[in-house]
């Protein structure tokens, strides 16, 4: 059944749910109504019994007792006859002495014998004479004995019958608006759904992130279509992001390319004829590896700035403090001739380790680059309230003023260091992975010189 389920499609779905509900409603209120009346109907059929019992046990005989019945009848009808009523005398040992009425005789059961003997003053049983079923009540009589009173149920069946094919036939009725109206609900209330499978199609054949669906009310189908318009939105920013990076790659490589391209030819060129001088040569290659090294970390750079997003690594608890450690221990060897002085307070946070070691170790190299031989790089991390505060200070020239807006653009370059090594990616990569982080990074000049870069990351409580 759950295979044949799945197979529906979403609308018929929600009209099979809302006419299974339906049903369930419409079946557990016929049966509840029609238990309820069926007990209404055999109260009130056992009630005017009970009051004929009691009004033949005051009889003398079958016949006088119909007579009087027929005499108490309030729909004025031939109670006797026409109505199947039977009235049977028995002696005090329960043997019938009399009967009158529709039945030839009432059957004679426990309830009563003990009427008849005196043990109890009324009682009721339920028999079959002949292929009718009847109620029959049971009085005892002043002079000793009992009377017995039966009467054909088959009116209240007959009622009980009619009543239930009546219900019968408006539950169906009612399923059937129930499915009918279910179909049309379900296809008004899916239409954003089909607008938005559309759309999604649209997109998937011309690949044109602009669509946009209009959004129409509220509630979750509209917040569904807002989602989708905000995805949109994301993959055409990405795209875009994408598409700068590869350009302003483009642009980069093309630099150290073009001139590891005439280095290579000079050499061959040199060596198809006499050579170079021996100073000539190893400067150009020195040259050659200084422009390989460059492409290589350029290379590197953009891998790292293009998969930062998706990278392996699990988030888990890092102790910031330890990571600030290790990455001025690795930013010493490169920079020996600028000092690094550090004060790290512990701080836990929650992020991956190798990527906040890179972004803090891409901050002490701009420090480095930028700092005097001699020069000092003041690390400080500091735990206060909920964050964990990274400042990064040097002795450096400082950032214009013109450039601190763009430090941590991709391949943003100041003027004064275009002629320094580095792709202009070092610190766009911090940037990507404090956000990432949900931190935030921050450059501002020092006091009174060099350049100020504050990281704020949140703590784990």
């Amino acid at each position: 059944m759950r295979p044949r389920i799945r197979a529906l499609t979403l609308r018929a779905r929600l009209t099979v749910l809302v006419v299974s509900a339906v049903a369930v409603a419409v079946v557990a209120v016929s049966l509840t109504s029609w238990l309820v009346t069926r007990a209404n109907l055999y109260r009130q059929f056992d009630a005017q019994l009970q009051a004929y019992a009691q009004v033949a046990a005051k009889s003398a005989s079958p016949a006088e007792a119909l007579a009087a019945l027929r005499s108490t009848d309030h729909d004025g009808g031939d109670t006797g006859h026409g109505l199947g009523l039977t009235v049977q005398f028995l002696d005090a040992a329960g043997a019938p002495t009399a009967v009158g009425g529709e039945a030839r005789a009432i059957p004679v059961g426990a309830e009563a014998h003990q009427v008849a003997a005196g043990a109890a003053t009324i009682g009721s049983e339920e028999d079959k004479i002949g292929s009718d079923r009847y109620r029959v009540w049971i009085a005892a009589r002043l002079g000793g004995g009992a009377v017995q009173v039966a009467r054909d149920s088959e009116g209240v069946e007959r009622t009980l019958a009619e009543l239930g094919l009546w219900e019968l036939a408006v539950g169906l009725g009612v399923v059937l608006a129930a499915a009918l109206t279910g179909r049309a609900v379900a296809r008004t209330a899916l239409r954003p759904v089909e607008t938005l499978t559309a759309a999604a199609g649209e997109v998937a054949r011309t690949q044109a992130l602009s669509a946009e669906i209009t959004v129409t009310g509220r509630g979750e189908l509209a917040l569904l279509a807002e989602s989708f318009n905000e995805m949109l939105t994301a993959l055409a920013t990405s795209r875009d992001d994408q598409r700068r990076l590869v350009e302003d790659a483009g642009h980069e490589l093309r630099t150290p390319l073009a001139s590891l391209r005439n280095n290579i030819e000079l050499l061959i060129h040199a060596q198809s004829r006499s050579g170079l001088p021996a100073d000539d040569h190893t400067r150009l290659l020195a040259d050659l590896d200084a422009q390989s090294t460059e492409l290589t970390d350029l290379v590197g750079e953009l891998v790292e700035l293009a998969t930062g997003d998706r990278s392996p690594e699990t988030v888990e608890p890092v102790e910031l403090g330890e990571v600030v450690r290790a990455a001025v221990d690795r930013a010493r060897p490169r920079a020996p001739g600028v000092r690094f002085e550090l004060s790290a307070a512990e701080a836990v946070v929650r992020g991956r380790p190798a990527a906040l070691e890179r972004a803090v170790l891409n901050i002490l190299g701009n420090a480095a680059k930028w700092s005097p031989s001699g020069g000092v790089v003041t690390v400080t991390l500091a735990a206060e309230d909920g964050v964990a505060r990274l400042v990064v200070a040097d002795e450096g020239p400082g950032i214009a003023e013109a450039d601190l807006p763009h430090v941590f653009e991709r391949f943003y370059r100041a003027a004064s260091a275009r002629a320094l090594p580095g792709s202009g990616l070092g610190l766009a990569i911090v940037e990507q992975v404090v956000v990432q982080h949900d931190g935030r990074v921050t450059a501002a000049n020092g006091e009174p010189a060099g350049a100020r870069f504050e990281v704020t990351l949140p703590r784990v409580s």
